[in-house]
């Protein structure tokens, strides 16, 4: 099976790949991505030599580059992991998600339509639901409700997807995964900032009470999820994935505190963002029926295990923080307090 896989360099496209390679011996992987801000092909080193594994730098949004890329190749399945996805900046300014996240789905989607891909599946996120009171869970056919640029252009890329399947046929399955949290996240996410602020002894911001609610998964996991939707998943399907387990953002930053043998006076609450989600959580109930599935990683367990992995490539951090994302903030806002506030979703 050879298989393009979008945004193969960013956080959890980079996390799929090397599964898949670890764990399909018989699959090839095409990654096409166009190393933005927050792809990194170091996220890819220990793959980078395997045969079954080939980069080929471009834009999803580019008709011409696109069509390129399948003609080069004949693809089994399109795996869509490429994406804006930070909500900070969606609010900052929409336009490169409606381009990245609308716009590139369509080219993708009509390019794996001509020359006849056999399966799409179309990478989502729990944001496109809105937000959730403290009682229930998102089922897949609950209404989607998305509250900021990035949740709305996403659940736009939804509908496109969905639109190819009742129209063509196309035959498309849509996952929608919780937060993720693992090895080689980007740092401007939640749990990232919180583990560089806290080994350099810098507050770590939260927002408003800190009691925000979100379902949090290990990126392997989710990756898992991703290949039996790959594999077993049913065309026009949405699947939510998820790993029930459900932190509040000052437990996370307790968490993290206590694993670093750091003290709570680091928390500062800062001024919350406009159309922050109270809670979100998933109902599985859908893959554990057809896949079987379960989540195997305990959230402390994999807390753990991530800042261990911070902790042992502090190299790359600081690789990334000095080649882009702090300069970024730092353009954007004049005060280094504000820009710490925004350092997370």
């Amino acid at each position: 099976m050879k298989i393009l896989v979008t945004g193969g360099a960013g956080f959890i496209g980079s996390s799929f790949v090397r599964y898949v390679l670890r764990t399909q011996p018989d699959v090839e992987i095409i990654n096409y991505d166009l190393l933005t801000y927050a792809g990194n092909l170091r996220n890819l080193e220990e793959v980078a030599s395997d045969s079954r594994y080939h980069f080929v730098r471009g834009d999803i949004a580019d008709n011409g580059s696109v069509r390129a890329v399948f003609e080069d190749h004949r693809f089994d399945a399109v795996v869509n992991f490429a994406a804006e996805t930070h909500v900070d900046r969606s609010i900052e300014d929409s336009t490169p998600f409606v381009r990245s996240n609308i716009v590139g789905t369509q080219c993708l989607l009509d390019n794996a339509r001509r020359f006849r891909v056999s399966r799409f599946v179309q990478i989502s996120t729990d944001e496109v639901y809105g937000s959730l009171g403290p009682e229930g869970a998102f089922r897949e056919d609950t209404p989607i409700d998305p509250s900021s640029p990035y949740s709305a252009s996403k659940a736009g890329a939804d509908m496109l997807v969905l639109s190819y399947f009742r129209t063509h046929r196309f035959p498309v399955v849509i996952t929608r995964c919780t937060n993720n949290y693992g090895p080689y996240q980007f740092p401007e996410k939640l749990i990232p900032v919180l583990i560089a602020n806290a080994l350099s002894d810098r507050s770590l911001p939260i927002y408003g009470d800190g009691l925000n609610v979100r379902e949090w998964i290990f990126a392997d996991e989710h990756s898992r999820a991703v290949w039996l939707a790959l594999s077993r998943g049913r065309d026009g399907e949405v699947y939510n994935i998820g790993s029930g387990q459900e932190k509040t953002n000052l437990e996370v930053v307790r968490g993290v505190l206590k694993l670093l043998g750091k003290p709570e006076s680091l928390i500062t609450y800062v001024k919350d963002r406009p159309g922050h989600d109270r809670r979100y959580a998933m109902d599985c109930s859908k893959i554990r029926r057809e896949w079987g599935w379960e989540s195997e990683v305990e959230f402390s367990e994999g807390l753990a295990q991530t800042i261990t992995w911070y902790k042992a490539h502090q190299d790359w951090m600081h690789e990334i923080k000095d080649a882009s994302y702090l300069s970024y903030y730092d353009r954007m806002y004049t005060n280094r307090d504000d820009t710490l506030s925004r350092l997370h979703s």
